[in-house]
């Protein structure tokens, strides 16, 4: 499971120590979520290698892409049609929205309609998704510790992504909400 919209390098330490398999990093973007690429760069350091750490934009930019792989996140996860070069060494997630066709140019496809917002996941879009994609679904949109066990249960995703759910204000996590949204992911392994 990914924890996205971290903000600090102490919300990003917290994830990771309460088991998140991943961090998302916002950057280049106009939600409330996005930092500098300093400051995505302090938050990426400051994970051990077990976690996988997601650089989320949705800028339409080739400029800003490059500044992104240059901060050497794990994976870039990205919005727009932008080409990403197998040689940067990254892999490619692409974000998908209802109505979306299915991606095959990537090494994941992230179903989320939401972008943050909180607003819950279309459920017959991510069943579909995950029946018929060519590679691994994460499902996001409105999940909180207290409905991603039904989610999980229901679509069946290879992971799941909360930004809003485990937040007290947009970009500032409650540690404790991070942990029971981990515990309930642990507990449907």
């Amino acid at each position: 499971m990914k924890v996205c919209g971290i903000t600090t390098v102490e919300d990003a330490r917290a994830a990771e120590e309460a088991g998140a398999d991943a961090i998302g990093v916002v950057v280049f973007s106009d939600s409330p979520r996005s930092v500098s690429p300093e400051q995505a760069e302090a938050i990426i350091a400051s994970v051990g290698p077990s976690v996988t750490t997601v650089a989320v934009t949705h800028t339409e930019s080739e400029e800003d892409l490059e500044r992104i792989l240059a901060l050497k996140p794990d994976a870039v996860q990205v919005s727009a049609d932008l080409k990403v070069s197998e040689s940067a060494g990254v892999s490619v997630w692409r974000m998908l929205a209802p109505g979306d066709p299915l991606r095959d140019d990537c090494d994941a496809v992230v179903v989320d309609g939401s972008r943050g917002s909180g607003t819950r996941y279309d459920a017959s879009y991510a069943r579909h998704c995950v029946e018929a994609s060519c590679v691994p679904v994460i499902l996001a949109g409105g999940l909180t510790p207290e409905n991603v066990g039904e989610a999980i249960k229901r679509i069946r995703p290879r992971a799941v992504d909360v930004a809003s759910g485990v937040e007290i204000a947009p970009g500032r996590k409650d540690h404790e909400r991070i942990r029971a949204f981990v515990r309930v992911c642990r507990e449907m392994e």
